[in-house]
């Protein structure tokens, strides 16, 4: 989709689809200037401006744009970037069969010309998404060839630049969460690892199960002993040219496929889409493709996936089974449906030999996040309040949301064993708390690190805003932001 600022203002520009976007009770005055009576139409309709009311109207003037699409910014004072990409999501929605060009205007005064320009391209691109890949008869789309933002000072076009880069490293996150369990796998998770390393310059590293088993990695491996596909510890780099200023790691949960093992999900657990249990993955491979083609300044990035299957068979780990992790560790598996902290607790012990200044893991580790902040906010851990600050600044850079969730560290007493050094789970009270502090122990002293929690997040049952039904690609914008934009 091409991306451009419109020379033309609104009385005279002429594409297919024009988007002008409303306040509450804000007068149509330029709309009522090149359609006269439009303002009784709105009227008739009871528009009002309200956040989320649209009205399409189709026109018949020839030489101008073909459908009108009139939305509701709610109140001037709290419009801003999650306004605008809402309003704009709802302008590529409502185009409809549209293969020309889109045109946008809202209400710019008061925000960054650059963030707004960004946030309105990603929104359009981002909601415009579909995933067909496994129809036999794909449906026809369309989808417009261009978008033109009305009423942006010039400066603002710096900020399509990222877009690209950006969006395709949600979408790739997107399809690996929600292609089946028998499609990515850790070998294939590997292989898209190659694909980027080989795209875009950088350093891969593919840990096979001797070489884990070499490491010491039986926490990882442990997990991984009841499937019938190799296991794979993916090490994929990023180095810019220069002198490097800051060294970061990505550390991703990649269980392609959870059945819980003995402790089998069973009822309302949803066995079914256990497939997103790689969603942590999803993000860190998303995040990397974007910043390998961004190609920030100064900074060295890690990206570290324990890739695996929870299986059950006749080698799988039993609950109550104890075993060793990289650094010596011992951890009673009082339950095999805890089975993300087990492969992090490995790579992160393998993230953090790469001294990195900050490790940042993402997972969707518990349930107990989902209940505590619902669909729309991930949990945020951290031991370094200027890395959860900056985390939460490029979050909300880029619309997503996260919420910084307590390290209590006396509910670590949770997790003692009386036979081994920790159990992977605690009491259910906290529960993604003590996950939390489980995950901190294999960190390194003097570390920075953050754990993010995106059990909620990787996945939405109707779509809302810029995201469609399906996988979400949440946190690729987040990381990006974070690598790309340390201030």
């Amino acid at each position: 989709m091409r991306l451009s600022l419109a020379n033309d203002g609104l009385p005279t520009w002429s594409g297919e689809v024009l988007a002008v976007g409303l306040f509450k009770d804000q007068p149509a005055t330029e709309l009522e200037g090149r359609w006269p009576g439009l303002s009784n139409t709105l009227n008739r309709e009871q528009f009002s401006g309200k956040p989320g009311q649209q009205l399409v109207v189709n026109l018949l003037e020839g030489s101008g744009p073909q459908r009108l699409v009139v939305l509701g910014l709610g109140d001037a004072a709290a419009f801003n970037l999650d306004g605008v990409r809402r309003a704009a999501a709802a302008a590529a929605k409502a185009a409809g069969v549209c293969n020309g060009l889109l045109g946008l205007q809202l209400n710019w005064e008061g925000l960054e010309p650059t963030a707004a320009a960004a946030a309105a391209a990603e929104a359009v691109r981002l909601s415009l998404y579909t995933d067909q890949r496994f129809r036999k008869s794909p449906e026809p789309t369309q989808h417009p060839a261009g978008l033109e933002l009305i009423g942006l000072p010039p400066q603002a076009a710096s900020g399509f630049d990222r877009v690209n880069a950006d969006c395709a490293g949600v979408e790739l996150a997107r399809q690996l969460v929600a292609a089946p369990p028998n499609v990515v796998t850790p070998a294939a998770l590997a292989q898209t690892a190659a694909e980027i390393a080989e795209s875009y310059g950088l350093e891969l590293t593919v840990l096979e199960r001797a070489d884990c088993e070499a490491r010491g990695m039986g926490a990882f491996l442990a997990v991984s002993q009841g499937s019938d596909l190799d296991p794979k510890l993916i090490h994929l780099v990023y180095r810019a040219e220069g002198e490097v200023k800051r060294r970061l790691a990505l550390v991703g949960k990649g269980l392609t496929f959870d059945s819980g093992g003995y402790n089998l999900k069973v009822g309302g657990a949803q066995i079914d889409m256990m497939k997103f249990d790689m969603g942590g993955s999803a993000s860190v491979f998303g995040a990397m493709r974007a910043i390998a083609e961004r190609k920030p300044a100064g900074v060295e990035v890690h990206m570290i996936v324990a890739s695996c299957e929870n299986m059950i068979n006749g080698s799988a780990v039993h609950p109550g089974d104890i075993v060793s992790a990289a650094d010596g560790t011992t951890i009673e598996i009082n339950n095999t449906d805890a089975e993300g902290r087990l492969t992090l607790a490995d790579a992160l012990l393998y993230a953090c030999e790469q001294k990195p200044d900050a490790v940042v893991d993402v997972a969707t580790l518990t349930g107990a996040i989902v209940v505590a902040l619902g669909s729309e906010m991930a949990g945020l851990w951290s031991n370094d309040d200027a890395l959860a600050e900056s985390l939460d600044r490029a979050a909300e850079a880029g619309g997503e949301g996260l919420w910084r969730m307590p390290l209590r560290r006396s509910y670590k007493d949770g997790l003692k064993s009386k036979l081994a050094d920790f159990k992977n789970t605690g009491p259910r009270p906290g529960g993604s708390i003590t996950a939390a502090l489980f995950l901190e122990h294999f960190v390194s002293q003097g570390t920075a690190w953050a754990h993010v929690d995106i059990a909620g997040t990787v996945w939405s049952d109707k779509g809302q805003g810029i995201n469609p039904a399906g996988a979400t690609g949440y946190g690729v914008r987040t990381l990006v932001n974070w690598v790309c934009n340390p201030a």
